[in-house]
């Protein structure tokens, strides 16, 4: 079998793409040099990966902004449609709806759903649990002004975090200029319909309401479902000259029908058809409905040379969702938190700011509830097929308390206007206590179905604690006008999830200690991103498949290197009517273990199988994306963009490939009049048949997860 290493690109080899990224270089140069560099540059604002409002350039890190030009163009049923294309990043939505899986770097593999390893927030505020868990259904995805992406650890807003973090900023209440209705209608059921409208008073204190409903019937696959409906009320106080409060509460009813993977023989038919009529699992009713109530508050206050932000929090959801073996039943999980933060601007070395902090949050859950499904069909012991998501017997009940109290601090150090230094840490004490009753009777994956064994239920207790340290230190260096060095040693650690605990209790927390150095060039017509990294995980935790279920264990080491780069160049000239925007981005990903020894259950007996030296599954070796943004001054406006996801790895073992896909297109066609908009908006241009995601267990069986077939919808928005 030929190795991935061995393999080229789809239409570009390598060696083609080393010289396509010293091209554009190489022009880019050039221009600058006809630019004589000191033509006025165009950067925009971050505050993600230092917590001090700075030019993206100058953040010693790579960062990537998905700004609101972007995101009027795109359709934005999922974070996916918006942060596909960013390199490093890998984001796939298997069900569509809100679920997305996100690898950020590598971290993030191990989830089987959601998102792991990587710090979700919104509006400055934690939407991941304390033990890395991420869930997106109530981030309404219509009222984001932009989203900003850290990659690599020891993010100072990042709490327990190896990947990095994600920041979802909303539309101000403050900012009246983003009132608008948008109504959207497409086939396979697509509708979409977002209401936001604010009011000001002459004092400067605002109020808005935003409404959302979603919905798609996914007719081209079974049980796949998907309706949304959420409502915000955002408020906006000005309690004095030097202060300013913003609070929000929000409510999301969410319900989404999980259609499942497919086996060889009916992938195969899914590419002759483009339609999936079935999964290759028993269970044929699986969901993930939730209800969900959020509240956070803001306030700054600026008190001269200190500035002191605190931030609380709560939120409340509950979830009905039927999964492989078991029904989970939950609806008392409440997330309650605060995040003091205090800005010192002072003059240690130059103009300086120090920016510190405590941070305090907790996940209660009570009374989550497993239950076997009552209505199903077997063969023997084994279910052979579902008939719906009716509960049955009781077969777990857990009450589990998870809760983080950190420190964080970061020294920004300016001693010359070139040159920026950043110094600071997070560390963080997680503690995870769960009490757990089993029935006698339990899903067994080996076999298939419900085994009762007399006398092995009870109660259990599991308390882990974990003490978390995450330094970093960067530095940035601006050679001139244009160009930006920048460099940085990083440390993050990783917790392992509960659930994952309750596979393995033995499991270990994963340390990743990175080293990063780049490039990055701004000027008002174009502008590039280039980094190389590499990364040591000690005691990474690995997903297993293994009999039907998934385990999880610690790697002895993981070594990941890799080479990002983005860009984007305006190629008409003045004469020209009209703007035209080409961009280019591209990643390299060598990520292989260095030390492994999986434990691969034969026949219900555990062996053991070195791994070191292989690549770790799904992650590409090459990927890469290409865009092109036209606005003609008559209002039309154009967006295309291809996305190829080379081969990768379906098992620890390395023992079978995924050639992944080329070229999947989404475009956006509108015309902007005054305050209306008119925009066509086509998924999968070409109707490529391919999967977004592929696995293979240790039994050799593989499962495939389809990409959507073509869709088209059509929406219409008006700006107040």
């Amino acid at each position: 079998m030929t190795s991935l290493s061995d393999k080229h690109l789809p239409h570009f080899s390598r060696c083609q793409l080393t010289l396509m990224i010293t091209a554009a270089l190489s022009s880019i140069s050039v221009q600058a040099e006809e630019n004589n560099l000191t033509k006025n540059t165009t950067d925009v604002i971050t505050v993600t990966a230092t917590r001090t409002e700075r030019t993206s350039a100058e953040v010693p890190e790579s960062i990537s902004i998905i700004d609101q030009k972007r995101l009027e163009q795109e359709k934005m049923f999922n974070i996916a449609d918006a942060l596909k294309g960013t390199p490093g990043v890998l984001i796939q939505s298997t069900s569509g709806g809100s679920s997305s899986r996100l690898i950020v770097r590598g971290a993030g593999l191990k989830a089987q759903y959601g998102i792991r390893e990587i710090m979700v927030l919104r509006d400055g505020v934690p939407v991941t649990d304390p033990d890395s868990f991420t869930r997106m259904d109530f981030i309404d995805t219509q009222d984001i002004e932009q989203i900003e992406v850290s990659k690599g650890p020891a993010n100072i807003y990042a709490t327990g975090s190896t990947g990095g973090a994600i920041h979802i900023i909303s539309k101000s209440v403050f900012d009246d200029r983003r009132d608008q209705l948008r109504l959207g209608l497409g086939d396979e059921g697509t509708r979409n319909l977002h209401l936001r409208k604010s009011w000001m008073t002459e004092e400067g204190n605002a109020l808005a309401i935003t409404a959302s409903h979603r919905a798609q019937d996914n007719d081209w696959r079974r049980n796949n479902e998907y309706e949304s409906n959420q409502l915000s009320i955002k408020g906006g106080i000005l309690p004095s000259d030097n202060s300013e409060l913003e609070m929000e509460l929000s409510m999301t009813h969410s319900d989404l029908n999980l259609p499942g993977s497919m086996d060889e023989a009916q992938f195969a038919e899914f590419k002759k058809t483009g339609k999936q009529t079935d999964n290759d699992s028993a269970f044929k009713n699986t969901a993930r409905n939730s209800e969900i109530v959020f509240f956070n508050s803001r306030l700054s206050v600026d008190l001269g040379d200190l500035t002191f932000r605190p931030r609380v929090y709560y939120n409340q959801w509950s979830h009905f969702h039927p999964v492989t073996g078991v029904i989970n039943d939950t609806d008392g999980v409440a997330i309650f938190g605060t995040d003091l933060e205090l800005d010192y601007s002072h003059n240690l070395i130059g103009e300086d700011n120090l920016v510190s902090g405590v941070t305090f949050r907790q996940d209660r859950t009570d009374n989550a509830r497993k239950y076997a499904y009552a209505d199903i069909v077997t063969a023997g012991p084994r279910i052979i097929k579902t008939l719906s998501d009716r509960k049955g017997a009781l077969l777990e009940v857990q009450d589990s308390v998870n809760t983080v109290y950190g420190v964080f601090l970061q020294e920004n150090l300016r001693p010359t206007d070139r040159l920026l230094i950043d110094a600071g840490f997070r560390l963080d004490q997680i503690k995870i206590d769960q009490d757990t009753w089993n029935s006698d009777t339990s899903y067994n994956y080996g076999m298939g179905g419900y085994l009762t064994v007399p006398g092995s239920g009870g109660d259990s207790s599991l308390t882990r604690t974990f003490t978390l340290f995450a330094p970093r230190i960067g530095s940035s260096y601006k050679l001139n006008d244009t160009f930006t060095l920048f460099g940085n040693i990083s440390q993050g650690e990783q917790v392992p999830y509960s659930s994952e605990l309750g596979s393995n209790e033995d499991l270990r927390s994963a340390t990743n200690t990175s080293v990063e150095f780049g490039l990055k060039g701004r000027t008002s017509d174009w502008q590039f991103d280039l980094s190389a990294y590499t990364s040591t995980v000690d005691d990474e935790i690995i997903q297993v498949r293994t009999d039907g279920e998934t385990i999880y264990q610690n790697a002895g080491r993981t070594d990941k290197k890799g080479i990002e780069f983005s860009s984007s160049v305006n190629v008409l000239q003045d004469s020209v009517p009209g703007e035209l925007q080409l961009g280019f981005n591209y990643a390299y990903s060598d990520y292989k273990y260095d030390d492994f020894s999986e434990v691969v259950y034969v026949m219900g007996v555990p062996t053991n199988f070195d791994r070191s030296g292989n690549q770790l599954p799904f992650i590409p070796e090459h990927y890469y994306s290409f865009s092109l943004d036209y606005k003609h001054p008559s209002g039309v406006k154009l967006r295309l963009q291809a996305d190829s996801w080379g081969e990768y790895y379906l098992d620890n073992a390395n023992s079978e490939t995924y050639g992944g896909y080329d070229f999947v297109t989404n475009a956006n066609l509108g015309y902007e009049t005054g305050p209306h908009t008119l925009s066509l908006n086509v998924q999968n241009l070409f109707d490529k048949r391919y999967a977004v995601e592929v696995k293979k267990d240790t039994s050799g069986d593989k499962s495939y997860s389809p990409g959507a077939p073509r869709s088209v919808m059509l929406s219409y928005s008006y700006q107040f």
